[in-house]
């Protein structure tokens, strides 16, 4: 099996999910992935055991919420990395909800829930898959902020790839994917500067379209032009946590024009400065973060990125999830 025909099988198993009920779903990742598979979840879920951890945990109740879920797929991509076969998959979930869901309310309307998905494939099975939902932003949409402050960026901006490329099953040329994976990787060892001097030394106009897009996860919001980047996420990321190492990945692989990439977790830092409305604590903590890039020619134009917010909210102090739940959630 190669890269594209694992892009066929996960593909394969999302149009058949897309016109599943909940009982046929359940059966269909039965089927897909191995008794031992691990599913790694954002918080409150996050570890579920097999695909019966994976339906009780995850599908089920998601399911019950949303009960005419479909998902819109924006990327998808295989690769190699460190001697294990991956597929990655980026776009949003929709569907009316028409239930509650982990304390989230219904809104009896539409709802988009981005994802970003990582699966590691043994043979014709899922073997591992690391997954965010951005929950963030699905409290938002149920007119939730469970954050101290509100969004720097524009919280509602989420689109699909410009070029509308990002679905692809025939083999990209190896040229454009190792310039891609060359031009993040390069861009990557920039960002670790910041521990050495301040913004301008980390060299970002190297790297990145005058017109880049950066779509950031709920919390954050997303902007556009490294001025935009630096001013509305980048800036108070590295003031909150200066002295955060990186790039410890689970995957991180280039399709053509794509990469994508994931840590759990990527980051490990020092909470010391505020972020996203909470106070500096001190505290050691990690990041469980996604990135996708498309590379435009010789810079990146759009980034895709994914927090699990609620789990670095927890580490410092702020239990969203149990807000919720004792109604205390804004």
């Amino acid at each position: 099996m190669n890269d594209q025909d694992r892009k066929r099988l996960i593909w394969t198993l999302f149009q058949r999910l897309d016109a599943a009920d909940a009982g046929e779903a359940a059966a269909l990742w039965r089927a897909a992935m191995t008794p031992d598979a691990v599913f790694h979840a954002v918080h409150p879920m996050n570890d579920l055991a097999g695909p019966e951890g994976l339906i009780a945990g995850l599908v089920g109740p998601l399911r019950a919420a949303i009960p005419d879920l479909q998902r819109r797929t924006f990327a998808l991509m295989a690769g190699r990395f460190r001697d294990a076969d991956w597929v990655c998959a980026l776009g949003v979930f929709e569907g009316t909800m028409t239930g509650p869901w982990l304390g989230i309310p219904a809104t009896d309307g539409l709802v988009n829930l981005r994802f970003g998905e990582f699966y590691r494939i043994e043979g014709d099975r899922i073997a591992e898959v690391y997954a965010i939902h951005d929950l963030i932003d699905l409290m938002r949409q149920a007119g939730i902020n469970p954050l101290p402050a509100p969004p720097a960026g524009v919280p509602d901006i989420f689109p699909a790839p410009i070029t509308q490329d990002g679905v692809r099953f025939d083999p990209a040329p190896q040229s454009e994917t190792d310039a891609s994976l060359a031009l993040v990787e390069a861009m990557i060892f920039g960002l670790h500067k910041f521990a050495e001097g301040d913004l301008k030394r980390m060299g970002m106009e190297q790297f990145w379209s005058p017109q880049m897009l950066w779509y950031g996860p709920g919390g954050i919001g997303s902007n556009r032009g490294v001025t935009g980047f630096q001013r509305y996420h980048q800036r108070p990321f590295l003031t909150a946590f200066p002295d955060r190492v990186g790039g410890n990945h689970k995957a991180r692989f280039a399709d053509g024009t794509y990469v994508a990439s994931t840590g759990w977790p990527s980051i490990t830092a020092t909470h010391a400065g505020p972020w996203l409305g909470v106070p500096g604590t001190g505290r050691q903590i990690t990041m469980r973060v996604m990135d996708w890039w498309r590379r435009d020619g010789d810079a990146l134009k759009e980034n895709w990125v994914f927090i699990d917010v609620p789990h670095v909210m927890l580490q410092s102090g702020l239990d969203i999830f149990g807000a919720l739940k004792s109604g205390d959630a804004a």
